[in-house]
Order: structure tokens, then sequence, then C-alpha cells
């Protein structure tokens, strides 16, 4: 079966995906169909490494506090934008990382950019410092600790 299906989750995702985004007609059904069985294949010659992933509190917790801070960032980008305060000031940040794992990097990635009022612009892999953009920056110490303690060390703990 694994033959047929190398990542079957995979193939699953992208028939329910094609199936819902076209329609139930019979000819989209059979194109998911070949789409579910070709692009996994794909990824065989990509030689993906299977991720460690540890299940667990740190993952409950890091799902907590992101839907909590893309909450917050809505509402504060909101007032940035609508109030328009003259004490605002965006800027650039340079935060070293320890995280090894690139997946446990590309679940950071999307936090920082799906966080309205941040956004991941580059990864130096050498050096292991992310260049990321903040609309609203007062301190980059603490922008820095925020991110090391609220993000990094729970990645950690779920991907390394």
């Amino acid at each position: 079966m694994t033959r047929l299906f190398p990542f079957p989750l995979m193939s699953a995702v992208l028939f329910a995906m094609w199936v819902l985004l076209t329609g139930f007609s019979p000819g989209h059904v059979v194109l998911a169909g070949l789409v579910a069985l070709i692009v996994p294949r794909v990824m065989l010659v990509l030689d993906v490494e299977k991720p460690r992933i540890r299940i667990g509190w740190s993952m409950l917790k890091l799902v907590g506090l992101v839907l909590a801070d893309i909450v917050r960032s809505n509402i504060a980008v909101a007032r940035i934008v609508l109030f328009r305060p003259a004490n605002r000031r965006s800027g650039f940040i340079r935060l070293p990382v320890e995280l090894e794992s690139r997946y446990a990097l590309a679940v950071l990635a999307v936090i920082i950019t799906a966080t309205p009022g941040t956004l991941w612009l580059q990864h130096d892999a050498r050096r292991h410092i992310i260049l990321i953009h903040v609309l609203d920056l007062v301190d980059e110490d603490a922008w820095i600790a925020l991110i090391k303690d609220r993000y990094e060390r729970l990645l950690m703990d779920i991907f390394e």
C-alpha cells in the first residue's frame, strides 16, 4: 500500500481539497484521484526527511498562545491603522535562533507571518539569524525575548 501511496495523508488531503474546490463531477473526481496518486510520488524524489514531532502539552500551549496573539495583534494593528498614533515606529529586528529543525523554523515563519504587525523576511542559516519586520517597534530586546520565550522554546520541545 505504501508503494502506491507513499504519503497517504497527503494523497487524501489532495484528493479532498481538489474535489471540494472543483466540485463533485465524475471528471473532477477522476482528476483528483490522478493528482492524489502522482503528486506524492514526486515527493519521493525530493527525499524529504520525516519530522520528529512530540505531541503533548507544548503543542497545545503553542496553539493557544498563537491564537491569542493573532487576536491581540489584530486589535493592535487596527488601532494603529485607524488612529495613526504619532509615536509609532516600524523597524527590523535580527532574531538569533537556536532552532535546528527546518520544520520548526517553517512553523516559526508561519507564526510570525500570520501574526499581524510582524513579517518574517530572511533566514541566515549560517549565522542562525532571522530578519523580522515589526510594524510597531518600541523595544527590540523585548520583541526578541517575546519570540524566544513564547515560540522558540515551545517549538524546540515539539520538534527537537
